[in-house]
């Protein structure tokens, strides 16, 4: 539970950058992983892989890198640390217009 927990605020977080910068979709996404935070890059990504389904990020590379110190602040959780965006298309020059 704890892994889904971590993954629906992350999730949460790329759904609001994306609103906020009008993006059509979500390319890429950085994270780091918290060295108690249960999760290895690959284990992330599938979890990622399945939360994304049907939103904004679904289909965006996963950068996932572990801080390896357990006893460090944030070890057990998953930080959001970029995320890449591509913007929705803007209105044709003409279109829309009444003539």
């Amino acid at each position: 539970m704890h892994e889904q927990t971590l993954l629906r605020d992350v999730m949460s977080r790329i759904d609001e950058i994306a609103r906020a910068e009008g993006a059509a979709r979500v390319t890429r996404v950085q994270v780091r992983l918290g060295a108690l935070s249960h999760f290895t890059p690959a284990h992330f990504r599938e979890h990622f892989e399945d939360a994304s389904l049907g939103t904004v990020a679904e289909g965006a590379v996963v950068d996932a890198q572990v801080v390896g110190d357990a006893t460090s602040a944030g070890a057990s959780e998953v930080v959001l640390e970029s995320v890449e965006v591509e913007l929705a298309d803007p209105e044709p020059a003409g279109a829309g217009g009444a003539a």
